[in-house]
């Protein structure tokens, strides 16, 4: 049932990114924000149900192949779209975006992760599947098991890792290319999850977690926004 559920909204959001193309392309400040939103919400939804199935046996072996099974559905599913803040830095540095457009494009991004956890909140509270039933009694479930400095230098070297490996594989072939990004994401949340979750993303991590940056902003947003926001500025100050 969480496959059947993940799929439909890969589905239902190719939909609306498709509809989207063909009705308002003669509006291009709308078009590019519900595009990114769609495509957000998309990443956003499946993780959400993706981080209720990391205890299904066997362990580890189920959630890394899930991860990297849906990274790759994103990575071709989503071409074009960002779906994260720190990749919006990178045009809006260069000059290839204006400030305005950048700015739009990473509300959408926060919008679409505030309605993927609302729609996520109300797929739980009818309780499909056994992996359903108590999610929304959780509350906090802090992805920080170490502690701050520590999960911030991590988020930090994950998000320069990813955002570096981003940049070495723009020469690869598209389809050899979400396979490469899909394998490094898997790898990270295999080195990394159990430790701070590996997000290096601030949608989603806001999206997957909004709970906690209630209860602790300050220190939430220091490892989830400013480290993996850092990582991106490093590496375009240094390439």
């Amino acid at each position: 049932s969480s496959l059947l559920l993940m799929c439909g909204v890969v589905v239902t959001m190719g939909l609306c990114r498709r509809l989207a193309r063909r009705r308002l392309r003669s509006r291009p400040l709308l078009f590019a924000f519900l595009v990114e939103m769609f495509s957000t919400f998309q990443i956003c939804a499946c993780t959400n149900e993706l981080s209720l199935l990391g205890n299904v046996e066997p362990k580890p072996h189920t959630a890394l192949t899930l991860t990297y099974g849906f990274t790759v559905l994103h990575g071709l599913t989503l071409a074009g779209s960002t779906c994260n803040p720190c990749g919006t830095l990178q045009p809006m540095w260069g000059g290839g975006t204006s400030l305005r457009m950048g700015g739009l494009k990473i509300a959408a991004q926060f919008v679409a992760a505030v309605l993927a956890r609302a729609f996520m909140h109300f797929i739980w509270s009818l309780e499909m599947t056994e992996p359903h039933f108590g999610a929304l009694s959780q509350g906090c479930s802090s992805p920080m098991q170490t502690t701050e400095m520590q999960a911030f230098c991590i988020e930090l070297l994950f998000s320069v890792v990813f955002q570096l490996a981003v940049l070495r594989a723009e020469s690869v072939s598209p389809k050899y290319r979400v396979h490469l990004i899909a394998l490094l994401i898997t790898m990270l949340v295999y080195a990394g999850g159990n430790l701070t979750g590996a997000i290096f993303n601030p949608a989603l991590a806001f999206s997957l977690h909004a709970d906690c940056f209630y209860d602790k902003f300050l220190s939430y947003s220091l490892v989830y926004w400013i480290a993996p926001s850092l990582g991106k500025l490093l590496i375009l100050y240094v390439f």
